[in-house]
């Protein structure tokens, strides 16, 4: 990049934080032989979170997107399902769906959370079922760690019987009534990718207090092995388990989590009080009974109120500066591959989508990182 200026170190949006005790976990399995996927540390950070959510069960997994899948297979979504789900995520809460042969049918957000808006949720419902489809399942998100109202979106998935997945993949930490997000729904899903607010370098969870599942879970997980002693397979499986080193960093990183969370908080403040009075820059505030791990530090830019300045404006002057951002997730509604998905909402997930950035948030950032971003913003506003 020409603008680059190299005598400043990258800024990256959300790097690993590592807390110190992970490589004792490592260790303990590399001197026990533990390598191959399964042993102690697998155990043990199921508990760890199980623990930590107040959870009866836990299977770790490769990712995120592998428990979603799991949980359209448990709930057996397939060829010809609908499912419903929010538009304004990440893809990997999307492309599961179509794993199962199922459509994915997409709802705009609400303002006051950015997540699934439950009165569109219920027009979704209504309509499919007046088109004879019964959709399978609902997934909202906890987007950037802001709880979904998950109030609201239960009691529309109670009135018509339809089972809730949960993506919680960037809420870790984060509570709703004081209840852990990930844990309202009939499933739950986890990331603990490289920039989630603890990470095993990859992986995911499933969650749920329905054991039978979560055992039914395990199984297909691990290519669905019969119980025989040669191989023998009734059922298609998949490679989807954790391995034991991976689990290990996970349970070094479950010992720093709450101070990640605090980071992450502090990061949000600091931003807040730096830019909030800058002309059409907003802040996502929490609703009341939301608490939010503050996973990224989003800002919505109004061109109308800035002078012209735009989220793109302030995205390539924190490039120039060796910072990373990025442009809030671009709805599912309006990617390519899903040109052909039902889409219930107006146009809330494309406006934020449009006018949002989010922040360097990282837990390892400085205050100095943190003064650094924040006068690169300041400075196109003088």
């Amino acid at each position: 990049m020409e603008n680059v200026k190299v005598s400043n170190s990258k800024i990256w949006l959300s790097s690993p934080h590592m807390g110190g005790t992970e490589l004792k976990y490592v260790n303990e399995a590399f001197n026990t032989n533990w390598i191959a996927p399964l042993g102690p540390n697998v155990n043990g950070f199921e508990k760890d979170l199980q623990q930590y959510l107040d959870i009866k069960h836990t299977a770790v997994l490769s990712s995120g997107t592998a428990a979603i899948h799991l949980a359209l297979i448990l709930l057996n979504v397939g060829y010809g399902d609908e499912v419903i789900c929010q538009s304004f995520t990440f893809s990997a809460t999307a492309n599961p769906i179509v794993y199962q042969g199922a459509t994915p049918v997409f709802v705009d957000s609400e303002p006051d959370t950015w997540n699934m808006c439950p009165i569109q949720l219920r027009l979704a419902i209504e309509d499919r079922l007046l088109k004879g489809k019964k959709p399978k399942a609902i997934i909202p998100v906890h987007l950037y760690g802001m709880p979904a109202n998950m109030k609201e979106i239960i009691q529309v998935a109670e009135e018509f019987s339809i089972p809730i997945i949960e993506d919680a993949a960037e809420a870790l930490g984060s509570k709703y009534d004081d209840k852990a997000c990930g844990t309202f729904g009939k499933f739950g899903i986890l990331s603990f990718n490289g920039n989630k607010i603890i990470t095993t370098s990859g992986g995911g969870a499933l969650i749920s207090d329905d054991g039978e599942s979560i055992e039914k879970a395990r199984f297909l997980s691990t290519q669905a092995r019969d119980s025989a002693p040669h191989y023998q397979h009734s059922v298609i499986g998949y490679n989807y388990r954790m391995s034991n080193i991976a689990a290990g960093i996970g349970r070094g990183q479950m010992e720093v989590l709450n101070d990640h969370v605090d980071r992450r908080r502090g990061v949000y403040s600091y931003y807040q009080k730096a830019l909030s009075h800058l002309p059409g820059v907003k802040f996502l505030s929490e609703p009341s009974g939301s608490f939010s791990n503050r996973w990224l530090t989003c800002i919505l830019v109004d061109p109308q109120k800035t002078g012209g300045i735009t989220r793109e404006h302030i995205r390539l002057q924190l490039e120039s500066e060796n910072i990373e951002s990025r442009p809030l997730w671009k709805p599912m509604h309006l990617q390519p591959v899903f040109a052909d998905a039902p889409y219930y909402g107006e146009s809330l997930a494309e406006t934020l989508f449009q006018n949002g950035l989010c922040l360097p948030s990282g837990s390892n950032l400085s205050s100095q990182d943190l003064d650094r971003v924040s006068q690169s913003i300041v400075l196109l506003f003088q």
